[in-house]
């Protein structure tokens, strides 16, 4: 008897957190999760915060509030939000083209978008600088007006623009594939414009996987480093990333320090991805998507 009560509470409890699935397995696949997430994602995480916590509350307030990791923070966080609203304009008409149109080379364009992902960071970086220096193929065309790209704010907004694209692109790409041609077709026929039928008809659906694209091209461009150093100067308050700041405080052994600024530079894009996936749930539900 006692041990049907504890079986009978035990399904109880387990209902209550647990959506019913015909799928087994639940138990083995869930504690595989969580170890997995424990050993990449969880442990290193808390061991980074346990060495940040040897400056104490007051010592990582101190860290945050120097005017050099603020400067840091603003640029990164700035330009990577920027790049972001970008990489979701032309991601979504480049990802719309790809999806609706069928015309010659479209494989090899297709293939082009990718190579963000398979060009190492360094190189990407090489390439951008001798693309957009004041000698180089197009930057020679804006020096004598003046207009500095590389080794500039807007040489790392452009290298976060190029590393971000794919992450929008590969994401709207099989929802644009799914969307039916002929709810726009409808739509026309029944008088809308093509403006109208674009904003009311192809747009909603589109708007969590916009958000998603969003999110993934600024989660992306906040950790970039490998590009951004050869086509920016660096300079503190200025063209400073934070994860260079981090890369120079390693280097003079300032372990410590380190640490806290990644904390919260961490601290920060938590936030904001949290804020983003919200109103991706949100968007989810109200167009009716589970």
């Amino acid at each position: 008897m006692a041990s049907t009560m504890t079986s009978a509470s035990t399904g109880r409890w387990r209902d209550a957190f647990v959506k019913p699935s015909a799928l087994p397995g639940f138990g083995l696949t869930m504690g595989y999760t969580i170890l997995y997430l424990s050993l990449l994602v969880l442990i290193p995480l808390a061991a980074l915060i346990l060495k940040a916590g040897t400056l104490g509350l007051s010592g990582i307030v101190a860290v945050g509030v120097d005017p050099r990791v603020t400067a840091a923070l603003r640029v990164t966080f700035g330009i990577s939000f920027l790049a972001a609203i970008v990489n979701v304009v032309f991601g979504t008409v480049v990802a719309w083209v790809l999806a609706r149109y069928d015309f010659t080379g479209k494989r090899l364009v297709d293939a082009a978008v990718d190579l963000p992902f398979a060009l190492p960071t360094a190189v990407a970086g090489l390439a951008l600088s001798s693309l957009y220096a004041p000698n180089g193929w197009l930057g020679q065309f804006f020096a004598p007006f003046g207009i500095k790209i590389a080794y500039s704010p807007i040489g790392i907004f452009i290298a976060l623009v190029f590393i971000g694209l794919p992450f929008v692109v590969r994401t709207l790409q099989p929802v644009l594939g799914e969307l039916d041609s002929e709810i726009e077709e409808a739509s026309a026929t029944l008088g809308a414009s093509r403006l109208q039928t674009v904003t009311r008809v192809v747009l909603p659906p589109l708007v969590p996987a916009i958000l998603t694209g969003f999110a993934l091209a600024f989660a992306r461009a906040i950790g970039e480093y490998g590009s951004v150093i050869f086509i920016s100067d660096n300079l503190p308050y200025r063209s400073e990333i934070v994860p260079s700041l981090i890369v120079q405080e390693l280097e003079q052994n300032k372990y410590a320090q380190a640490t806290a600024i990644a904390i919260i530079m961490l601290a920060i894009s938590f936030v904001m991805l949290l804020v983003i996936n919200l109103i991706q749930a949100w968007s989810r539900k109200r167009m009716g998507h589970v």
